[in-house]
């Protein structure tokens, strides 16, 4: 059975060019991993969801095969070893999906069968989109503060800004306690309701994914915590 997993990655103070440089470099070895379907090394944003880069934290979204492939890679794989050894901490998290819609990349990595039943325990919530050039300052005048506003939420236990690019191509990564809290702020938050309108109003968006994810299992810490 196919698994996701993403894991939150922070540099070691004095490795900020080393890990600037694997978005790059890294994505070799990467299309090389066995069992490896879908993968995005991405970046975060200062102050979890500032525009500007914060050059300490990444994020490693995949999706595998099955359980040994990911096995495989975190445990002994030479890349991983090395982001292990340069890192003051790693989070990873095990997810199956639950809903998903929409393309990353012309694709929906997250559109296969599983085995997880009720969606009961914690949630994980992604939303991810190409914005259009043209529209970035309307995005970000909106939609980055109600996006920092999540990390607040009543049942959020941590959120983050993540992008394959600065500025233009951008998720939200948010994990809570419960499909009910989730459900209470998407539905509830005016802010969150209208930023909603305003996307499909000035179409925003050339290309979006929305997933929601069943958090199987964690290991490691994200700021100090175990999440």
């Amino acid at each position: 059975m196919p698994l996701t997993t993403l894991s939150i990655l922070t540099l070691l103070p004095n490795q900020r060019r080393w890990g600037f440089a694997q978005m790059g470099t890294a994505q070799r070895p990467l299309q090389r991993v066995p069992g490896l379907r879908f993968q995005k090394l991405l970046g975060s944003g200062a102050g979890g969801f500032g525009a500007l880069p914060n050059l300490h934290r990444y994020g490693f979204m995949a999706v595998w095969d099955d359980e040994q492939a990911a096995r495989a890679f975190l445990d002994k794989h030479p890349l991983w070893q090395q982001y292990r050894q340069r890192t003051s901490e790693i989070w990873t998290a095990e997810l199956a999906p639950l809903k998903s819609h929409g393309l990353w990349d012309g694709v929906n990595p997250f559109d296969y069968a599983n085995e997880t039943g009720a969606a009961d325990g914690p949630m994980m919530v992604l939303t991810r989109a190409s914005i259009r050039l043209r529209k970035t300052p309307r995005f970000w005048r909106y939609v980055a503060p109600v996006s920092a506003s999540i990390a607040d939420a009543p049942g959020v236990r941590a959120a983050i800004g993540l992008g394959e690019l600065p500025v233009v191509r951008q998720a939200t990564v948010s994990l809570w306690d419960s499909a009910q809290a989730m459900q209470d702020y998407a539905y509830r938050s005016p802010k969150h309701k209208e930023v909603i309108r305003l996307t499909r109003q000035e179409d925003w968006y050339g290309e979006e994914l929305f997933a929601r994810f069943r958090v199987l299992r964690t290991a490691g810490t994200w700021d100090g915590v175990a999440r």
